[in-house]
């Protein structure tokens, strides 16, 4: 089998299950990852014959991705922001929307130096390695509860060579107030309802981690309400939080912040969803 036919395979087979269109991104995103072959190169070495073996390794990944793993636990890696990244389901699959959360604060922070920055439930550790690699000698802090994920993290940061300080902590259990304020805190927590779960593709729901994704319906806020409380006591005074949230709480999660004595507003991403939050300390 050549590339170009084993491209046509790829599709053919998964078009059924996921569609044309992502069956295209899926083989674009498996010959680019796996075989390191780009739409470019494809059209240049299409001819060029795999070995057998190569195509029954692909062939194990259609079906498990047929089953309804997603592609990057399947082959163990995610792009994100121009870097490869380590993921197993001990972590979320970087999403293109955290990816403008990295991007805001580039753009807000990106000419200061020096900042102390602390990212909470860092998973794979996407936004601290980003932001280690974007700021200007920032000193960058991660924590998370999972000790996989800090496992992961670690792999990745070492791999891109990221200085990062990683720490096992839950945000949900009050620590002690840290001598170095924080300059940025930065989160991606969960926030999606329970309720919303019956409407979400089943390769998210039944494969990424739910303790990274789901909060109950009755108490959605909790990440938010724990992270505003530790922002309060670990913030330095000209320092913001830049957080990641659902829509459908963003008028709740504004209106706690500001109760608790920071200003907070709510930013649309590139789809027009009320999808980031930055915070800062109210004037005194």
């Amino acid at each position: 089998m050549t590339l170009s036919e084993l491209n046509r395979h790829i599709i053919a087979t998964l078009s059924a299950s996921l569609g044309n269109g992502e069956a295209k991104a899926t083989a674009r995103l498996l010959l680019e990852d796996v075989l390191k072959v780009t739409p470019q190169k494809l059209l240049m070495t299409g001819d060029r014959v795999l070995e057998p073996e190569t195509v029954r390794m692909f062939d194990r990944y259609l079906g498990r991705i047929i089953a309804g793993e997603p592609p990057q636990y399947v082959i163990g890696t995610a792009r994100f922001m121009g870097m490869d990244l380590k993921v197993t389901p001990a972590v979320l699959i970087p999403r293109p929307e955290t990816a403008e959360l990295v991007d805001i604060i580039t753009d807000r922070e990106g000419s200061r130096s020096d900042l102390n920055v602390l990212d909470i439930g860092t998973g794979s550790g996407c936004i601290a390695i980003a932001l280690a690699r974007a700021l200007v000698f920032p000193h960058v802090e991660a924590i998370d509860i999972s000790d996989e994920a800090l496992d992961i993290a670690r792999q990745n940061a070492k791999a891109l060579m990221a200085d990062i300080d990683f720490h096992r902590q839950d945000i949900l259990v009050p620590a002690p107030k840290v001598l170095n304020q924080y300059n940025v805190i930065v989160s991606n927590p969960p926030y999606i309802a329970e309720s919303e779960k019956a409407d979400m593709e089943i390769h998210v729901k039944d494969h990424e981690p739910a303790s990274a994704l789901f909060v109950p319906d009755s108490d959605p806020l909790r990440f938010y309400r724990a992270i505003t409380d530790f922002a309060l006591e670990n913030l330095a005074d000209d320092g913001a939080v830049y957080l990641e949230i659902n829509p459908l709480f963003a008028p709740q999660l504004s209106e706690m912040m500001t109760a608790k004595g920071l200003v907070c507003d709510i930013y649309r991403d590139s789809q027009g969803k009320k999808r980031f939050a930055i915070a800062k300390r109210s004037a005194r």
